[in-house]
């Protein structure tokens, strides 16, 4: 037997075979994609179940999960949209969580580096506090943390609800601007 008539054979029978998987799978019909007309309004990126680790000159400052991240890089004030939520840690140079901080929505301003969390919001410290409202606001550049909103603060010994609220970004220097009630913690 012949091998280059068996290779042009075996090739030909190959292209064969390509050919037809490559025919079989065009259809007749055309799908048709909207195209972008407002670029400000469209995401330039979409992630699902993010869990990721946030540094800046080497050194792990956050960790952040979310169910869904929409970055809006062309929008006038760029943006990330986190519509089904957030959970941020923030860490201590020693890795130590400095301050924590959930949502079921949130929206970080990335040149203003400025943070609005939304809905159920829940924070804790270093020192194990937790404060809990409706809506905190979040300032990276002036390491500022504050609402306008009713918040609820549970220390060890005391239950603090007040309205308005204004405090460093490791919440623990913090000031409530209207006391509404101190309500003592039995064991």
């Amino acid at each position: 037997m012949n091998l280059t008539r068996l290779n042009y054979k075996h090739a030909a029978a190959t292209l064969g075979v390509a050919a037809v998987c490559v025919f079989a799978s065009c259809s007749d019909g055309n799908q048709t994609v909207d195209s972008v007309t407002d670029r400000a309004k469209t995401p330039s990126l979409r992630a699902l179940d993010v869990h990721t680790v946030i540094s800046d000159s080497g050194v792990t400052r956050y960790r952040m999960n979310a169910g869904e991240w929409l970055v809006y890089d062309k929008a006038e004030e760029p943006y990330w949209d986190f519509p089904k939520g957030i959970h941020l840690e923030k860490f201590t140079p020693q890795l130590d969580i400095d301050a924590e901080l959930r949502s079921k929505y949130a929206i970080y301003y990335d040149r203003k580096k400025f943070w609005e969390l939304h809905d159920s919001v829940h924070a804790k410290n270093l020192n194990g506090e937790q404060f809990e409202c409706k809506s905190l606001f979040w300032d990276e550049t002036q390491e500022l943390v504050f609402s306008d909103d009713t918040i609820t603060i549970k220390q060890a010994n005391k239950t603090i609800v007040g309205k308005g609220f204004k405090s460093n970004q490791s919440l623990t220097k913090y000031e409530i601007r209207n006391v509404m009630g101190v309500f003592p913690v039995s064991e």
